[in-house]
């Protein structure tokens, strides 16, 4: 039970191929985390392929209702690759499903991305997702910061905290408490972080 808490709570730190894994076992926080990680550009591709907002919205959610059990019929390598493909393709069936003229599929088709660069944007939200936290941990109060660095970012126990930064058991518990909820605070307020 224990090892299962902390564990969810790293979540967010394991890599693709770790989450693909548990999402084979149906594991819905994995799947959350994928869909954290990949749904803004997934709409992103669907919007540049169906021009409108709505649609690519839900073609968005399509793709990841249907996620787990493609994930479970498919050997997946490059995750990102494998994902802006499926993705695609969902586009281009929808398009050819509602019936287009031809001069509208040939203009998705011009709108092509390379996965080269998806996998760049990929590589740079996560950046400045990363960067975001940093420069909102900083401006946390000492205590706070100090003690969820050591503890989240550093993985310490409570006890470990308490022993390296002087602080009672109890303060450390606060300080990662009150830490937290500030953190989240100053995060929400930033729109990559809305849920």
């Amino acid at each position: 039970m224990l090892l299962g808490l902390l564990f969810r709570k790293n979540i967010k730190q394991l890599e693709d191929v770790v989450l693909l894994n548990l999402i084979r076992e149906d594991d819905k926080l994995a799947l959350g985390e994928i869909f954290e990680r990949y749904s803004f550009l997934i709409v992103g591709l669907c919007l540049k392929y169906l021009k409108d907002q709505v649609r690519a919205e839900d073609m968005m959610m399509n793709v990841f209702e249907t996620l787990p059990e493609k994930i479970k019929r498919n050997e997946i390598s490059n995750f990102s690759s494998w994902l802006y493909s499926v993705a695609k393709n969902e586009c281009l069936m929808e398009l050819r499903k509602k019936n287009k003229k031809e001069v509208d599929f040939d203009k998705a088709m011009l709108y092509e991305i390379d996965e080269s660069d998806f996998e760049f944007k990929c590589a740079n939200l996560k950046d400045a997702k990363l960067n975001q936290l940093e420069t909102a941990i900083k401006t946390l109060k000492d205590g706070h910061k100090v003690c969820l660095t050591h503890f989240y970012l550093e993985q310490k126990s409570y006890d470990e905290v308490s022993q390296l930064t002087g602080y009672t058991l109890n303060e450390v518990k606060s300080f990662i408490q009150n830490g937290k909820r500030n953190l989240k605070i100053i995060l929400e307020q930033q729109s990559e972080f809305r849920a």
